[in-house]
């Protein structure tokens, strides 16, 4: 499976950086290629070094102002014109998505990938891998917009919050096997 993961590159403490490993030893292992911000700093690199050490593969999407950070050992390496091409581009190239722990361009391309699903125009699995409750304040913006009326799909049916990495991946996987989705659950 492809799976896209969004997430920071910032160089983040070592309770971020454990679990992100972890998950990333667990998509190597399994086979699995990360499709990334194709980002050589902070969690990006942990991660893209765990799936790669794993025998995992690797397929980078940088943006034009950020080539000199990308990774020079990527399976695959593309240089998008802008973020909304990067964006695309992670999408386009993906089976699945994680979302980990990360700032303001993390959450927009969250966000912009529950808009997608909420308007149908993508099925693939989301899950929000809420690495020490990182997330939970948004989980609970969700449910609210949820049970005051902003959300037209129920919530369980955009995204998945995981604790760990073995159930983010647990959970792509049952998705990803099944025809079809039925959706994914909330935590």
């Amino acid at each position: 499976m492809n799976i896209c993961v969004f997430l920071s590159a910032a160089d983040l403490d070592e309770c971020y950086t454990r679990p992100a490993k972890e998950f990333a030893e667990l998509l190597g292992k399994g086979g699995h290629t990360l499709v990334w911000g194709g980002s050589e700093s902070g969690l990006m690199k942990v991660v893209a070094d765990g799936v790669q050490q794993a025998g995992g593969k690797l397929v980078g999407v940088s943006v034009d102002f950020l080539a000199e950070k990308a990774r020079k050992n990527a399976d695959e390496m593309v240089i998008a014109k802008d973020l909304a091409e990067r964006k695309a581009l992670l999408l386009a190239k993906s089976d699945a998505v994680v979302i980990m722990v990360g700032g303001t361009g993390t959450l927009d391309e969250a966000t912009e990938i529950l808009e997608l699903k909420k308007h149908g125009k993508t099925t693939k699995p989301v899950v929000l891998l809420n690495t020490a409750g990182f997330y939970d304040g948004l989980k609970e913006q969700f449910r609210r917009m949820e049970d005051e009326g902003f959300l037209p799909v129920p919530l369980t049916e955009l995204v998945f919050f995981a604790e760990d990495g073995v159930a983010a991946l647990a959970c792509l996987e049952a998705v990803t096997s099944a025809a079809p989705a039925a959706g994914l659950g909330i935590q």
